[in-house]
């Protein structure tokens, strides 16, 4: 809080000396993107993150489940994190947000005020969250998952299970999502599918069905449909079809690589939810191994006008789009490189004339790409000269 009672924007967390990370400094903008190879630390360094805004709602969530830590760190980083990884906070592990000193092991061994949470994270993990097509409970998670997965399942449960109406269709549905969104999904992820709620004997579970013809089951899915449905009921959840524009207390969205599974068209639609959760004012923080992600990012930090940046979706450029295309373009973006060295990198400007090589390759998404080209030009320069000398 600042010295006039206002909260201060979340600019800045440091960490340092936590698993693979040696220093990790990362300023935020309204959209974040963490790129690099893996086990170097970006999913981490989110869920560490997650602690210095809901610590609180963290440690109520466990309290509330049966899960006690006895005020020893190590026990509740191994209950937060998931078995195993209590080992990433070791003696030099250190967090620092806007700058102060965030005393982890002071903090965890004393109840915290607040147990509203501040931030929606979505992880990587989501497709098992649905277990016969259908949410898995908080305590139906083994003692050594990560709570981050089962915080997630236990929200889409509980929305699940708070669903009312004779109709039983989820998606498309009239009021949700924008009408322009639910033609993008509709064409590109479910053809001419609906997401239902069905009944098999007494057991409620989401299908995919037509108006006429039997309904398909979660196991029947295509992997994209397996992979998106946890998050698209996710995105459902935090875009309110009411005057309110967001869904209170929730300041920021973490999505842990929306590609997983998807076509690149489809990526796309997902990427225009996003654009739809930084017109509603969250600040969102993703983490990818997808080109294409960068590639909207880049493009958008490039373009001048509403109309280009719905060109870039590919979408209709109706009013309610060009309004949301105008806030996007106000908007900051920043883009990290987790590199294996236990380093980042801002590599924000994503300029590939850079002499950074890590903002030229762009975080190494365009290396293998370059490689490529080179060995094709090399074999099209030998073929050349073949034919010239015959």
């Amino acid at each position: 809080m600042s010295s006039t009672g206002v909260k201060t924007r979340y600019a800045e967390l440091r960490v340092e000396n936590v698993g693979p990370i040696k220093l990790a400094n990362v300023r935020f903008g309204d959209m974040t993107v963490l790129v690099g190879p893996q086990a170097t630390g970006k999913s981490l360094f989110l869920q560490y993150f997650r602690l210095t805004e809901d610590l609180g709602y963290v440690q109520d969530q466990l309290l509330k489940y049966g899960i006690d830590w006895g005020q020893d760190l190590r026990h509740f980083l191994a209950a937060y994190l998931g078995e195993g990884l209590e080992t990433t906070w070791q003696e030099g592990s250190s967090l620092r947000k806007n700058g102060q000193p965030f005393k982890l092991e002071e903090k965890v061994r004393r109840k915290q005020r607040s147990k509203e949470p501040a931030v929606f994270y979505i992880p990587s993990q989501r497709v098992v969250t649905l277990a016969d097509g259908w949410p898995r409970r908080f305590q139906n998670f083994g003692a050594a998952d990560p709570f981050c997965l089962r915080d997630f399942s236990e929200t889409l449960r509980q929305l699940m299970e708070e669903w009312r109406g004779n109709d039983p269709k989820i998606f498309p549905r009239t009021k949700k999502f924008k009408s322009e969104y639910r033609e993008v999904l509709s064409d590109c992820l479910f053809r001419s599918f609906e997401l239902a709620i069905d009944r098999y004997g007494f057991q409620k579970r989401l299908v995919l069905r037509k108006s006429e013809g039997p309904s398909i089951g979660y196991m029947a899915w295509s992997a994209g449909q397996r992979e998106s449905v946890p998050l698209l009921l996710a995105l459902d959840w935090l875009m309110p079809p009411a005057a309110t524009d967001r869904r209170t207390p929730i300041q920021w969205v973490i999505i842990e690589e929306p590609e997983m599974g998807l076509h690149p068209k489809a990526i796309s639609a997902m990427l225009l939810l996003v654009m739809e959760l930084l017109y509603r004012r969250y600040r969102v923080i993703v983490s990818t191994h997808s080109l294409h992600v960068l590639d909207v990012v880049w493009a958008i930090q490039r373009v001048t006008k509403a109309q280009e940046v719905l060109e870039i979706f590919d979408v209709r450029q109706t009013p309610s789009l060009i309004r949301v295309s105008e806030e996007i373009l106000k908007k900051s973006f920043r883009v990290y490189y987790f590199a294996p060295a236990g380093t980042t990198a801002d590599i924000s400007r994503l300029d590939a004339c850079s002499e950074s090589l890590e903002e030229a390759g762009w975080g190494g998404l365009t290396e293998f790409t370059g490689k490529i080209n080179d060995i094709v030009a090399k074999v099209v320069s030998r073929q050349e000269l073949t034919s010239e000398r015959e």
